[in-house]
Parts: structure tokens; C-alpha cells; sequence
């Protein structure tokens, strides 16, 4: 069982990646450029379709990490996609995608149809490129499509637990809520998802943000080692969801990441570090955090704000983690490099 999970994991976290990245690094670069050159426009377009290939590229990868066949792996990817959610069909009739749909809903669906292609093994033979693919889509497939209202409405129930906490003192607030979504993007839930159901905006915003923020630049920082130093930058530039295996495995190696998060997000509160519901869930991917807080700011690009901007999304971060890892791993001896070694091969 810890097997399955482990590789369940690892091929979501690949899944994930892939798919975000792009819009991640390009999209709010491209939102600023496009008022001046209009034709980039298309490139941003084509970033945001490839974030709703999320739940076909998690089915894919998962059979790819399971050593599946071509039509096994192709199966999961479909059904996966059935049970996301990410296609809608309109009262017009017309099907539009929808983000990147229900990212747990999509990792239990790629799970049971794993179980179902590891069921049929051989037995359908010939008849398996007409049966699986089909097979798939109407029995874990349809799995998934039937509980993803269940899902999807948990998933809400843990937003709204995170808004009610924008309701308590704002630096106590805003400790909390960091260190929740800094526990949220190493988990399968969607950082965006949350965030966007409930509508969190203002400080906690913020304080999601700089969580996120402390998850990416801490789990960069104390993975070098054991990766190279683009796998480590992916952790910032992409998600740290890719640590979404690890994490599950060893908690412990997130201490670090954590009480960064609650600082932070305390200092969210101090200074009024607002965000949008889209921005929430970002962190430091693309900018979209440290380039919506200055939107936000009163004054906008003034030094006050930059110098908060910067002290905030980059120097505490990456300083406090620094830190926080070397009394972890040389003083505590609690976690150590080889913990957050990433197997992509």
C-alpha cells in the first residue's frame, strides 16, 4: 500500500508540474507585456489550455510511474479526466474546460482506474485497445465523475474552515492561514481551488501567499543537494507540490517550511499584505504574489511598498529558512538532503 501511494504521489506531482509551469513563469510577465505587444496575447491563451491538460497529463503520468503499457496509461489519462471535472457542459450544449477541475477528485480517479488496468491485466488480450480505453471511462471513470460533487464539496468545507479564520485578529489570522496552505500545496488539494471556492482575498490572500511562498523557497533550498539546481528552482518557479510524495512520507522535513509560513503570514497582518483569490495560490510561480501585492498596495510601485515586497516574498524567506535548516538538519538532525531527493526518471 505505501508502494501505491508513494507512486500515485510521484506521478501526480509530475503531472502537476508540467502542466502549471508555463502559465506559472510566463503568465503575469505576459499580462504586462500584451497592452504593448497585443500578439502575445495568444501565447498566455495557450498557457491557460495547457493548465486544463492537468488532469490528462496526471493519468498519463501516473501509469508512466506504475511501468504501465501505452493503452494502460492512455486509459487512466481519459478517465481521469472524466472524473476532474475540468470539462463542463454548457446550457447551450457546448462543452468549455474549466481550470484545472478538482485535483484530488482527479488523483482518486487515476488510483481506481490503476486498480481496474492491474485487474484486467492480459485478460481482455486482443480486445484491449476496443475495451480498455472504453472500460475505463465507464467504470472508475464514472466513479469519479459520480463523486465529484462529494469531493468537490469537502474540498469547499476546508475553505470555508480557512475563511473563518480571516474573521480572528489579523497576525494570529494570518499565521494560521500560512501555515495551512503551506500544509495545502504539499497535499493533492488544489491551493487555487481552495482559495477561489472560498473567494479569500485581503490579508488572508496574503498570508496564503507568503505560505506558499515559505513552502517553495525552503524546500528549494533544502533540496539542492540531493537534485540538481533546476529541479530545485521548480519548487519556486513551479510548485512544491512536487514534494507532494516525500511530504507524505516524512512530514517532518516541512518543519522547516512551517514556521517560516507563520512568521510570515504574522507579518501578512503587521503589514497589510493583500492578494486576490487567484493570487492565493501561487506563491512566488510567475510573480503573481509579490506583483499582485504592489497592485494592491496603497500607492503602488512606491520604495515603501518594494522594499516590503521584497523583504517579504524574497529576503525573510529565504534567510529564515536558511537558518530553520541548518538547526533541523546540523543541531536537531531531524531531517537531512536525501529526504527530498525527487525520482522523475
Amino acid at each position: 500500500m505505501k508502494d501505491f501511494f508513494s507512486k500515485l504521489l510521484t506521478g501526480m506531482s509530475i503531472g502537476i508540474v508540467v502542466s502549471l509551469i508555463p502559465n506559472a513563469l510566463l503568465g503575469e510577465i505576459l499580462k504586462l507585456l500584451i497592452p504593448h505587444f497585443p500578439a502575445l496575447q495568444s501565447i498566455l491563451d495557450i498557457t491557460v489550455i495547457v493548465m486544463s491538460f492537468l488532469p490528462v497529463m496526471i493519468g498519463v503520468m501516473v501509469g508512466v510511474t506504475f511501468k504501465l503499457t501505452s493503452i494502460q496509461t492512455a486509459s487512466i489519462g481519459i478517465a481521469a479526466m472524466v472524473g476532474s471535472g475540468v470539462v463542463q457542459k454548457t446550457a447551450e450544449g457546448a462543452f468549455t474546460l474549466n481550470g484545472i477541475g478538482i485535483v484530488i477528485n482527479t488523483g482518486i480517479t487515476a488510483a481506481l482506474t490503476v486498480l481496474f488496468v492491474q485487474f484486467l491485466g492480459n485478460r481482455l488480450k486482443e480486445y484491449s485497445i476496443l475495451l480498455m480505453p472504453t472500460l475505463s471511462i465507464l467504470i472508475p471513470g464514472m466513479i469519479g465523475y459520480s463523486i465529484l460533487p462529494f469531493v468537490k464539496h469537502s474540498t469547499g468545507l476546508l475553505g470555508v474552515a480557512v475563511a473563518n479564520l480571516t474573521s480572528l485578529q489579523p497576525v494570529l489570522m494570518g499565521a494560521l492561514i500560512s501555515v495551512i496552505f503551506c500544509i495545502i500545496i504539499l497535499s493533492p488539494i488544489s491551493t487555487v481551488g481552495v482559495a477561489t471556492v472560498i473567494m479569500l482575498s485581503g490579508i488572508g490572500s496574503g498570508a496564503a501567499n507568503l505560505g506558499i511562498v515559505a513552502a517553495g523557497v525552503g524546500l528549494a533550498i533544502a533540496s539542492y543537494k540531493a537534485n540538481s539546481l533546476g529541479t530545485a528552482l521548480a519548487h519556486v518557479l513551479g510548485s512544491p507540490k512536487i514534494q507532494m510524495r516525500n511530504f507524505f512520507m516524512k512530514p517532518k522535513i516541512a518543519f522547516p517550511m512551517l514556521i517560516t509560513a507563520a512568521v510570515l503570514g504574522a507579518l501578512a497582518g503587521v503589514l497589510n499584505i493583500q492578494g486576490t483569490p487567484y493570487s492565493a495560490g501561487f506563491g512566488l510561480s510567475g510573480l503573481v504574489g509579490p506583483l499582485n501585492y504592489i497592485n494592491l498596495a496603497d500607492g503602488g510601485w512606491t520604495t515603501k511598498n518594494i522594499t516590503i515586497m521584497l523583504s517579504t516574498f524574497f529576503i525573510i524567506p529565504i534567510g529564515l529558512n536558511l537558518v530553520l535548516i541548518y538547526l533541523f538538519s546540523k543541531k536537531l538532525k531531524m531531517i537531512k538532503a536525501e529526504d527530498y531527493k525527487l525520482q522523475f526518471d
